[in-house]
């Protein structure tokens, strides 16, 4: 179908709200079969997830806390948002006629009801009254969409007390959210979802409201890529030092474009359609071959998981829906999709790549989250344009640079490496800093043979959102490539130089970054009487991937270039000499060289686990020696 005729046809108001989104209309009922193959991975890792949460679902009617509820495997609390399983529930129960996903639909709205709703309408994140209820807009959509395409299959009174439920959280949101009132992704979201609710409830007031702020978000897009913004605390158009914007990567394509796109095709606003399709192109850049999101740089990266962001919903709808505008966004939606499916065991998804090898339980929040866009990708199945994976993502195709000016980022590719560099200074908190790969930093290594090898995490784990992360298991070691000392046992590293730049060459083959850094520590100062400025430079071949480090100044402290090396337990690491180790992946060899003696810092077991990617690692180490001015670090994969 042409996205023209598309467009049109999702404009047809009043008609027919017991169909999907895109399929207000008939006309396209003769749209033949496709993207099968995708179709079914997503059928079937539907049905895993939403029998994994059901498997987890508490059924005790005398514990009014729990019933109903899902038990996180990881995670000591109730999260208040699994109430947005109805949706995924719903879909099986109408696909499958099995019953038992009638009942887990009820029994989580009957923990909601119990547990987290509140007399005005809104729903909050944990059992207490005054906890955050932003979180309304979430629950809200995924109870109107499963009253809208599958209500048939509750009873008459269920369906009709639902949808006096809906009616309160409506009513909520359209009293409580503005464009700016908190992060961009939920005024962003209730663009469709006050749209979605309005058509359900015959309220036009709340579509009025969803046009109003689809007309105020056209201004949160950067000037120069077209990457959404506000994602950071009040004012939500503040800027850095910089003066760049607060932009994260993973709210904006799990969440707040999936929005922007079903809001712009169903009431044919061309203008925002343009700008999200140029928002996700510019978005798609940082797609790993693998299907990865690389949100490294990101100023809410502390629920960066690999796959996505922690707490969304998954970024298939957006791309999946104009997969006929640009077909690597299809790609996208398949590789991220196989992804997911990688990544989860027992029904549920693990928060990362590295999680099952490591033993470490999954949060369940993920799964009733990421469920419910692949319900929405099968309920407007018949109105998708052709999806498949045949068009390659721009990262696997691309060579040499790429500079995001509005991020302060740049991205590297040449033969089978890929890379990104990250200046990037925005901040999510005005009052701490909850650092993301910066300072001239390496966000993430990557390998198209043996895949991921190096991934930033924050510089220190902290629980940012205490109810929607996991706590650290260990020791926390950063995983971010970096230049540091300590004075004093205080961390000094480039990790906290927000002043760093960049410069890139690509002479004869060679990319290169390079940067001059400066050694501080969470509070921005200098360290003394030591080397605090360094050379940092990042040099990138066919045949391999270079480091340095060069000081001018004396080295009076311990230094050290860390380099964490994402590597699951099960990897060979072989010592061929002081300078040189190897680690056996099952795709490729790979050998890492120094000029200088190769270590591997203190910690428990032969791994470290960072929450953030969720991955496992070799912290490796090298120390400037004695009178020495330069390292010299190599990474080659055979």
């Amino acid at each position: 179908m042409q996205r023209r005729n598309f467009i049109q046809l999702s404009t047809l108001a009043g008609v027919g709200l017991s169909m999907p989104l895109a399929g207000l209309f008939n006309a396209c009922s003769s749209h033949p079969e496709h993207s099968q193959e995708f179709k079914n991975l997503i059928s079937e890792l539907l049905k895993d997830w939403c029998d994994g949460m059901i498997a987890i679902q508490i059924n005790d009617p005398s514990n009014i806390e729990m019933h109903g509820s899902l038990d996180c495997p990881s995670c000591s609390h109730i999260h208040g948002r699994c109430m947005d399983a109805v949706y995924p529930f719903l879909y099986m129960a109408d696909v499958s006629g099995d019953p038992k996903y009638v009942e887990a639909a009820k029994l989580v709205m009957t923990w909601a009801a119990n547990n987290v709703s509140q007399e005005n309408g809104a729903w909050t994140v944990v059992p207490n009254p005054k906890s955050w209820k932003g979180i309304t807009i979430f629950g809200a959509i995924a109870l109107a969409e499963a009253l809208q395409y599958h209500g048939h299959v509750l009873d008459e009174a269920t369906r009709k007390a639902w949808t006096k439920r809906l009616g309160k959280a409506g009513q909520y949101i359209y009293d409580t959210f503005t464009i700016d009132f908190t992060n961009i992704n939920y005024p962003g979201t209730a663009i469709y979802g006050l749209n979605l609710i309005g058509n359900v409830l015959n309220r036009d007031d709340f579509k009025a409201r969803s046009k109003t702020l689809a007309s105020e978000i056209k201004t949160y897009f950067t000037p120069q890529e077209g990457l959404l913004f506000g994602e950071c605390k009040k004012p939500s158009s503040r800027l850095s030092e910089k003066g760049l914007y607060g932009v994260d990567l993973g709210y904006n394509v799990e969440e707040t474009l999936n929005s922007l796109v079903m809001y712009a095709l169903k009431e044919k606003d061309e203008e925002l359609l343009q700008l999200v399709t140029k928002s996700l192109n510019s978005h798609l850049e940082f797609m790993l071959p693998d299907g990865g999101w690389d949100n490294s740089w990101g100023n809410r990266m502390y629920k960066w998981s690999y796959w996505g962001s922690r707490t969304c919903d998954g970024s298939q709808p957006a791309f999946a829906m104009l997969a006929d505008v640009n077909p690597a966004f299809g790609t996208a939606a398949v590789k991220n999709t196989e992804l997911l499916k990688r990544c989860t065991a027992d029904g549920l998804i693990h928060g990362g790549p590295g999680y099952i090898e490591a033993g470490i339980p999954p949060c369940v929040h993920h799964t009733f989250t990421h469920a419910k866009p692949l319900a929405a990708l099968l309920d407007h199945w018949e109105h998708l344009p052709e999806i498949n994976a045949n068009t390659p993502l721009p990262r696997l195709t691309s060579d040499g640079t790429t500079y995001f000016k509005d991020l302060d980022v740049t991205l590297f590719a040449r033969g089978d490496w890929r890379g990104t560099v990250s200046a990037y200074d925005a901040e999510y908190h005005y009052k701490e800093d909850f650092r993301q790969a910066t300072g001239a930093s390496l966000g993430v290594l990557y390998h198209n043979k043996v895949g991921l090898l190096c991934a930033a995490s924050m510089a220190e784990y902290h629980m940012v959102e205490p109810y929607n992360q996991q706590p650290q298991p260990n020791k926390d070691i950063a995983l971010t490539p970096r230049i540091e000392t300590f004075k004093n046992e205080e961390w000094y590293t480039n990790l906290y130089d927000l002043q760093a730049t960049t410069n890139t060459s690509d002479i004869d083959g060679k990319v290169v970054i390079s940067s001059e850094v400066s050694l501080k520590n969470q509070k921005r100062e200098v360290v003394t009487n030591t080397a605090s400025i360094f050379d940092l430079s990042y040099a990138c071949t066919d045949n391999g991937f270079k480091i340095k480090v060069a000081s001018n100044q004396g080295i009076a402290a311990p230094t050290a270039f860390v380099l964490p090396i994402i590597s699951p337990n099960n990897d060979a690491v072989t010592k061929i000499s002081d300078t040189e180790i190897t680690i056996q992946k099952p795709e490729g060899l790979v050998t890492i060289k120094a000029n200088v003696p190769l270590k591997i810092k203190d910690m428990e077991g032969n791994r470290t686990f960072n929450m953030v990617p969720g991955v496992e690692a070799l912290p490796l180490e090298v120390f400037f020696e004695e009178g020495q001015n330069e390292l010299r670090i190599t990474i080659s994969v055979s």
